[in-house]
């Protein structure tokens, strides 16, 4: 197990960066590259755990793939799917379960893949990920007709992984589906809209806002008959002929990544950055928009679209003055949140050191991630000297502008959004700090102490003590 031990920044951060690639739309890319009919090609594609476990799944599924270059620096790797078409998925050699590892995104959207299959299969992970609810994407693949079970939830009415999903017997075929969720998600959305390619009828799927939209996107470029209203998709696959052409992709850089480089270049004083090739799908860019709101965030610069998706390189200035000050606090809620669910940690950081009272709600989302992020969070933020307090839905942060935080110890959880918002948290602090089981991050951001050490700060990977 390994810390970071992370000493304060002694002068602003500078330097281009290139951060790993889009997870989201990687994982999709290897399932749509899966089902295609032919070779795909992925570059820049990222080695992280999460999408390597989806690549692993396929493996075990039939779906053979090579490594045409090995990632480098930020830039990711270059991957050929050999895809086997829409019916070609064959059962789970010797019968094994798949393991999907940390990686929901993984686990729920291979659940609508596979419950539209004739043979059966057992979906596990790690301990993390063996914990989040499950019943919220094999109920309405039930209601369509899946046989798709989970394990009872420890301490909820809910199920978890293993999830068990039996085939279709002869004769059997998906129903149709309309699902209106009350909260969005992107991951139940995906696992409709996959199950429906192979469905009898069609699928809609009703969000009240949008949630990321990269599912909808790359199937409506492989010619799948898609039609979308704001926030309400609709799959009808009659008529359509079942194949997916072969593609070639440039997978764009992850915002959700970059925003811990806008994040640390905004709370750093005279810190100057960019950060390039990033993927700026507006259904994501819910993090610029509150950092922006702050008197923070950063410049973006299109660079057109990669595949179906906009592009474009973020340029990054210090939100605060030499005296450490400068950001304003805004509430964070509603659509927002939607748009930037998984940057809410490392919002946080820059909560902390903004005039005011943060407020952020309808963020319940976040307690059933890879930790209880919003618990987790305040305790984090406690821990640095920062007030939190915690909402059924969100938290309370009385920002601390010009303040040196308290160095401290904190623990990741074992979640790698906390550990790595922890790092910057320590960028402000008066002596060195320390952020306990790492290893985590690896499943976003590899490479993530290394990127901070080249801008300038001083961040050790160390033994756990």
């Amino acid at each position: 197990m390994t810390d970071f031990l992370v000493h304060p920044a002694s002068a602003p951060l500078r330097g281009v960066v290139r951060v790993p690639s889009d997870k989201s739309i990687g994982h999709r890319a290897v399932i749509l590259g899966a089902l295609a009919e032919g070779p795909c090609v992925l570059r820049r594609f990222s080695f992280g755990e999460d999408n390597v476990s989806t690549l692993a799944c396929f493996g075990a599924l039939g779906v053979r793939h090579e490594i045409l270059e090995e990632a480098k620096g930020g830039r990711g790797g270059t991957i050929r799917v050999h895809g086997v078409g829409l019916f070609g998925l064959t059962a789970p050699r010797d019968g094994k379960p798949l393991d999907c590892g940390n990686s929901g995104t993984t686990m729920r959207l291979l659940s609508g893949l596979l419950a539209a299959q004739n043979f059966g299969s057992v979906l596990v992970g790690d301990a993390s990920l063996s914990k989040r609810p499950m019943r919220r994407v094999l109920g309405p693949l039930r209601d369509r007709g899946a046989h798709c079970r989970g394990q009872q939830h420890p301490t909820k009415d809910d199920e978890t992984a293993p999830i068990r999903i039996a085939p279709l017997i002869e004769g059997e075929n998906l129903g149709p589906a309309t699902l209106r969720l009350k909260v969005p998600s992107a991951q139940v959305k995906s696992a409709m809209l996959l199950s429906g390619l192979y469905a009898h009828g069609t699928t809609v799927v009703e969000e009240p806002t949008l949630s990321r939209d990269h599912t909808e996107r790359m199937l409506e470029e492989a010619g799948v008959p898609l039609r979308r209203l704001g926030s309400i998709v609709m799959l009808d696959p009659a008529g359509w002929s079942g194949k997916i052409p072969a593609f070639e992709l440039e997978v764009p850089g992850d915002l959700s990544a970059a925003a811990f480089v806008i994040v640390a270049g905004n709370i750093v004083p005279d810190s100057v950055l960019r950060v390039v090739d990033v993927g700026v799908n507006p259904t994501r860019t819910g993090a610029l928009d509150v950092l922006r709101a702050m008197g923070g965030g950063a410049q973006v610069v299109p660079k057109g679209e990669r595949g179906a998706e906009p592009v474009g390189t973020l340029e990054i200035s210090s939100g605060l003055d030499a005296e450490g000050e400068g950001l304003t606090a805004t509430p964070i809620g509603g659509e927002l949140v939607a748009r930037g669910i998984d940057e809410i940690p490392v919002l946080c950081v820059a909560a902390a050191l903004a005039k005011g009272t943060t407020v952020i709600r309808d963020a319940q989302e976040l307690r059933v991630k890879e930790s209880d992020r919003l618990a987790t969070m305040a305790s984090v933020l406690r821990a640095f000297g920062v007030t939190a307090r915690e909402l059924p839905d969100g938290l309370e942060i009385d920002g601390r502008p010009g303040a040196t935080l308290r160095a401290a110890t904190v623990a990741s959880e074992g979640d790698h959004r906390i550990a790595m918002s922890a790092a910057l948290l320590a960028l402000r602090a008066d002596g060195p700090s320390r952020v306990r089981d790492v290893d985590c991050v690896a499943t976003s951001f590899p490479g993530f102490a290394k990127m901070l050490c080249d801008l300038g700060a001083r961040v050790e990977e160390v033994p756990s003590e």
